[in-house]
């Protein structure tokens, strides 16, 4: 953006030690929306005020975040694609972040399993494939829920280090199911964040049964391991809690991205932070169903 009058004399002001006059200069620059990135980065490269620096850093932030919220809200009402809205919540850490990276490292995944299955394999078989692919040959690690690390939370970074949780993992791992017409699905299993292969013709043959009998078989997006119903119901024992049937129903996507949210806003539960989880918490409350 060119720098006009308006523009110039508002960027002075930036040092302004009145808080009411500051506040009113920060609203003004936010109207001018991104375009006025430039201009902000500048000026932080020609001031020697570490203070200056910092306000001028949560102009950048507060900018960004306007067109983020939109973003989402346009996600929401959307088709609510995972990966997308996974790479969505990325960008609220890496605003200036290659979108096409990550899909072409997906597309790898997509390539390199798709030329291990065939029509012929069983339920467990094709999760296998998935499973090799991409912990073995692909070498992905998992790591578990930490909230000292917020990379481990995006699709991204996982997929650069080759290490995520179970979150950003199984977003990855239900992306690659999805464009392989695997039937894989994060369901809500209480603590956990457990996906299930659900057997495509069980509705056909039994339309009433219990929402648990439609899953062949438990994947753990953490490493590909498998887990049989016997498992599933020792964890429910364990942690005395009575299987009902909506714990084995599918997470829609806007849920997954919604509990993504919510996990990440954890990651600043620190005075200095705060601001970041109240964000991280709004986007999340835009995804209510």
């Amino acid at each position: 953006m060119k720098e006009n009058k308006e523009i110039i004399a508002l960027l002075h002001l930036i040092d302004d030690p009145d808080e009411d006059v500051y506040s009113t200069v920060s609203d003004k620059i936010i109207s001018f929306g991104k375009d006025i990135i430039p201009n902000l980065e500048h000026l932080w490269e020609n001031t020697s005020s570490e203070e200056v620096q910092e306000r001028i850093e949560l102009l950048i932030h507060r900018l960004h975040f306007r067109d983020l919220t939109e973003d989402f809200s346009n996600w929401a009402t959307g088709e609510n694609d995972l990966m997308q809205g996974a790479l969505l919540v990325a960008r609220y850490h890496y605003p200036d972040m290659d979108n096409t990276l990550v899909l072409q490292e997906i597309e790898k995944l997509r390539r390199n399993t798709w030329l291990e299955l065939n029509n012929y394999l069983t339920p467990i078989e094709q999760a296998n494939i998935v499973t090799g692919i991409f912990y073995n040959y692909f070498k992905q690690k998992g790591v578990e829920f930490s909230y000292n690390n917020p990379d481990e939370y995006l699709v991204n970074k996982a997929l650069d280090s080759k290490k995520g949780n179970a979150l950003s993992n199984g977003i990855i791992y239900l992306t690659l199911c999805e464009l392989l017409d695997i039937p894989v699905r994060a369901i809500n299993i209480p603590r956990q964040f457990i996906l299930a292969y659900f057997d495509p013709q069980y509705d056909l043959l039994n339309p009433v049964g219990h929402a648990s009998e439609k899953i062949n078989f438990f994947i753990d997006p953490l490493n590909g391991q498998m887990y049989s119903h016997k498992d599933v119901e020792a964890y429910f024992k364990r942690i005395s809690v009575p299987p009902v049937p909506s714990y084995f129903r599918p997470k829609s996507n806007k849920r997954i991205i919604q509990f993504l949210l919510e996990e990440l806003a954890k990651c600043f539960d620190n005075d200095r932070n705060r601001y970041k989880m109240d964000e991280l918490l709004s986007l999340a409350n835009l995804l209510d169903e």
